[in-house]
């Protein structure tokens, strides 16, 4: 399945009807288009499995690898849930994500999943540069404390830590405040996919919501944005393009026949007995 030039189009006529405002904190923009993800994956070649009728979109990596399942039906607070299947090299592992998580930041994980970034960095590195405050070597929050990350070991059976980021209400004394969205990367998620994660939600620019929509919560700064709808949709349309020349590079190289060298052959002569 790759995007076409229909389904950009409509994602641009529907942003058409909308006048955009810049929001921030990103953790508190609240989901956005579900297009910034499922969009990117198909550039990747992605496939649909599910019920195009259905409410619930399952998407299915060309390698059978990896199944991204998004159901808005849900009866828990994860709508999102990304599985990776074992192969020769890597174990498998397991991601997930709320309603609320903006779309953006999570279309930040799945990019780096198809085309891989060619700088891998340090998950805290984009998290400190942004201000935000380590508790401790294993913990964050923001610097208006809404949202926490933490990496935690679950038990003694479990070498390394999974990663927990969650938004919550402001606190209420000792308390904490209800929870607005997670994310949570079992202890097997590749590091650099839980940076990329990371990297995309401690971006301080803001992210473009339509008048209407919803947002995480009432301490979302909206301001009008200095972007055309036509912008936000041509900003799109460039990183789909981007996205899909990256995987085929990608591939190029992975398939690239490996060369020999040219060995020296010495002719006898005829005369050689």
């Amino acid at each position: 399945m790759a995007v076409s030039e229909r389904q950009l189009a409509a994602f641009a006529a529907k942003l058409a009807g909308q006048i955009p405002f810049d929001t921030s904190p990103r953790h508190l923009a609240g989901p956005g288009a579900v297009r910034h993800v499922t969009h990117g994956l198909a550039a990747a070649g992605w496939s649909a499995v599910s019920d195009p009728l259905g409410a619930e979109i399952v998407l299915r990596s060309p390698d059978h690898r990896h199944r991204l399942q998004f159901d808005p039906q849900s009866n828990t607070s994860t709508w999102w849930r990304l599985r990776a299947e074992p192969n020769d090299t890597e174990p498998s592992w397991y991601a997930e994500f709320g309603e609320l998580v903006p779309a953006e930041v999570l279309a930040g994980f799945t990019d780096a999943l198809i085309a891989p970034p060619v700088h891998q960095q340090d998950p805290w590195q984009p998290v400190t540069s942004a201000n935000w405050h380590r508790d401790a070597d294993d913990a964050a929050h923001s610097p208006d404390s809404m949202c926490h990350i933490a990496r935690r070991t679950l038990n003694e059976f479990h070498d390394r830590p999974s990663w927990y980021i969650e938004t919550r209400e402001p606190n209420h004394g000792e308390f904490h405040g209800p929870r607005i969205w997670h994310a949570y990367f079992d202890e097997r998620t590749p590091t650099r996919l839980v940076g990329a994660f990371l990297t995309a939600l401690a971006d301080r620019s803001p992210l473009q919501r339509g008048m209407y929509d919803r947002t995480g919560h009432y301490n979302a700064v909206q301001e009008p944005s200095s972007l055309s709808p036509q912008q936000v949709a041509d900003a799109h349309t460039a990183r789909i393009e981007s996205l899909r020349a990256r995987v085929r590079s990608a591939r190029r190289q992975h398939t690239k026949p490996a060369t020999t060298p040219v060995r020296a052959h010495t002719t006898q002569s005829a005369a050689h007995p």
